[in-house]
């Protein structure tokens, strides 16, 4: 076993570096959608190994599994064929009207669909039972990318979604080899034009530049050869369909080793390479601590990943408990996602679900809808989230969301100090600069006076909370 990396060693509390409220916000921040005052508390109690364990005790299922009566309604697109032979099955006899008629009754139901799931998930990461599953959900989500924009089968979205589900925690060897077999994917990346006689490289090429190895760690002949391994690879609809008939059985050259290599056997080799698991760590690193990785402690934590044959519990356990986690200058520098932003504000402030009607214009204007994802890199994140525009639009989404706070508000500290630091410890989760302090004090000053009616409180904490929420603090987690 190798020696770990002194950075990942446990963060150990002591008298002078306590696990205070503040590191239990930052570790509800950064492994799931943001803590509540209760969350954080508990966090807090549990200490800082319990608490990861306790957010990363969930089955490795996907959600039909996990509870089937909630999920969304998809019984109208199970109905519709996803595989383009069944289509034109179901085509044949229908005059051109009737095939146009039934092509667009396919497209609305995919694109409702599509919404629907949308907007399921969204919910599911404010109040879902396992916040963590659901934060790894999206961490693969903009890993291994899909868009519902160029898949148009609103089930083969929802399948691949549940995948990510599954192996969200679970071992990364087997949720490779799963999301190479899934219908989406192969969609997406073209892989169903993937034949012997013309072999298409995009699968094959993103499936060693985005997904396990990185720039520089293969040849352009790497993914000749392997796009001929993953020939023949398709699907009937839901279901991953091999034809031999359309793969190439010929000997493949594939990092270094010869064969009649399938493409199950090109990701057991890519596996193999330790730029895979350094690939994979440095992942974990940029999403869960820095945008900028510590190289050694990088590679310390691709040793871990690689000594438990890519189980990703314990790296993820050892990087959330670790000292790099919990340094200063990890809390509070991470800017939010739109998708972060949103959801997290939902829970601070215990508002309803989020609203499709609402949230899904405001996450089109930020530049992240979950299931559209840009490109295959799926989103850029850390500085890119904002810019002149998007910033502005931040700041009015937040506001917007406060708009509907009623709980809480009424019950907010009669005294304006107390009343800004209730709502900065709920919302901000980390102390701000005095001169901050200093206006938003005033700011409910001005609403408050000694023995003025609960309405009037309600009516400076709204104030404040949307101060509060238009800070640039509010924008990093």
């Amino acid at each position: 076993m190798a020696r770990l990396h002194p950075m990942l060693e446990p963060y150990v509390p002591t008298a002078a570096d306590p696990f205070d409220s503040v590191k239990a916000a930052h570790l509800l921040n950064r492994a799931t959608f943001g803590g509540t005052i209760d969350e954080i508390a508990r966090a807090q109690k549990l200490g800082p190994r319990e608490a990861v364990n306790w957010l990363l005790d969930f089955p490795d299922a996907p959600a039909e599994e996990i509870n089937p009566h909630d999920i969304p309604d998809l019984a109208v697109i199970k109905g519709f064929p996803s595989d383009p032979k069944a289509m034109q099955a179901l085509l044949l006899g229908k005059t051109p009207a009737e095939q146009q008629a039934l092509r667009m009754q396919i497209a609305v139901a995919n694109q409702q669909a599509d919404i629907t799931t949308s907007n399921w998930w969204l919910g599911r990461m404010a109040y879902g039972p396992f916040p963590m599953h659901e934060k790894l959900t999206f961490l693969w989500h903009g890993h291994f990318t899909t868009s519902a924009t160029d898949e148009r089968s609103g089930l083969l979205i929802w399948n691949q979604n549940e995948t990510l589900r599954k192996y969200a925690a679970g071992n990364f060897r087997q949720f490779v080899h799963a999301i190479s077999h899934d219908p989406a994917m192969l969609d997406y990346l073209n892989n169903q034009q993937n034949k012997k006689a013309h072999p298409n490289e995009n699968y094959a090429r993103e499936l060693m530049e985005l997904f396990t190895l990185g720039i520089g760690n293969y040849t352009e002949t790497d993914i000749k050869e392997s796009a001929r391994a993953f020939t023949g690879w398709t699907h009937d609809g839901i279901n991953y369909v091999f034809r031999p008939a359309e793969h190439d059985t010929g000997i493949k050259k594939f990092l270094g080793t010869s064969g009649n290599l399938n493409g199950d056997d090109i990701v057991e080799l890519i596996l193999r390479q330790p730029a895979c698991s350094k690939y994979i760590a440095g992942r974990l690193y940029k999403w869960f601590v820095s945008e900028d990785p510590n190289p050694a402690i990088s590679d310390s934590l691709a040793q871990i990943l690689v000594e438990n044959d890519y189980e990703l519990r314990p790296a993820l356990r050892t990087l959330l408990t670790s000292k790099v986690f919990y340094q200063p200058d990890a809390i509070g520098s991470q800017i939010k996602s739109p998708v972060q932003l949103m959801v997290g504000l939902v829970r601070q402030l215990g508002l309803p679900a989020p609203d499709d009607r609402v949230v899904q214009p405001l996450l089109r204007q930020m530049g992240q809808i979950p299931f559209r994802p840009p490109n295959v890199k799926g989103w850029p994140g850390g500085h890119m989230w904002i810019n002149t525009s998007t910033l502005f639009v931040r700041y009015n989404a937040a506001v917007t969301l406060t708009a509907g706070v009623i709980a809480g508000l009424a019950d907010s500290p009669a005294n304006p100090a107390d009343l800004v630091g209730h709502w900065v410890d709920r919302l901000i989760q980390r102390p701000i600069d005095p001169s901050q302090n200093f206006v938003l004090v005033n700011a409910a000053r001005g609403n408050l006076q000694p023995g003025v009616l609960r309405q009037a409180t309600g009516v400076a904490a709204r104030q404040v909370i949307q101060l509060i929420v238009s800070m640039p603090e509010y924008q990093l987690c």
